[in-house]
């Protein structure tokens, strides 16, 4: 598009909010599955896994409408390292929204387990059966989980810090909410 938008599409801020929500539940229910034993234990993997696939497909059409739509830009007078960071984060986040479905597939398929989500869907393995694999697979998952959450809460932080602090706008080129204007011309 030849001019920067002002604020992300609804369809942007939409995918945004519920991959956001879809994110933390994923990453509470990992943290749920590692630590029981359970009977909960498979029901928790369930989720899991139709959520990371769910996920999965909903980066691959959130990154095409970014592509197409573009973003607005950051404001002029913020630091060239803090927009650097805001890249460098956005770029690993959209890596690890990527990347961490895949490793979670690649290590149920490594170790031979069948990939059936909701509803009987089964995704036919494209790994072989290996143990050294899905050790190597799992331990990435599962450190890189880690990653992404503490990238989760740096993100929540840089919000916060544009929301409150700096007030610039920032923070609401995403919001769920209608900005002041849109608000007072629908009256």
């Amino acid at each position: 598009m030849s001019s920067a938008p002002h604020r992300f599409t609804l369809l942007q801020r939409l995918l945004h909010w519920l991959m956001a929500a879809c994110i933390l539940a994923m990453l509470f229910i990992g943290v749920g599955m590692v630590s029981t034993i359970t009977p909960k234990y498979l029901p928790l993997i369930l989720v899991h896994k139709t959520l990371g696939v769910a996920l999965l497909v909903l980066v691959v059409i959130r990154l095409g409408v970014r592509l197409y739509y573009g973003a607005p830009p950051l404001p002029a007078d913020l630091p060239g390292t803090i927009k650097l960071g805001a890249k460098l984060s956005h770029q690993a986040l959209y890596g690890l929204m990527i990347v961490m479905p895949l490793l979670g597939l690649g290590m149920l398929w490594a170790a031979g387990y069948p990939v059936v989500l909701y509803g009987g869907i089964e995704i036919p393995a494209l790994l072989p059966q290996s143990d050294r694999l899905h050790t190597l697979l799992w331990d990435a998952h599962f450190y890189l989980g880690f990653a992404f959450f503490g990238l989760v809460l740096l993100h929540l932080a840089a919000a916060l810090f544009h929301a409150l602090i700096r007030r610039d706008g920032v923070f609401e080129t995403i919001s769920p909410l209608p900005l002041r204007d849109e608000a007072a011309s629908s009256d």
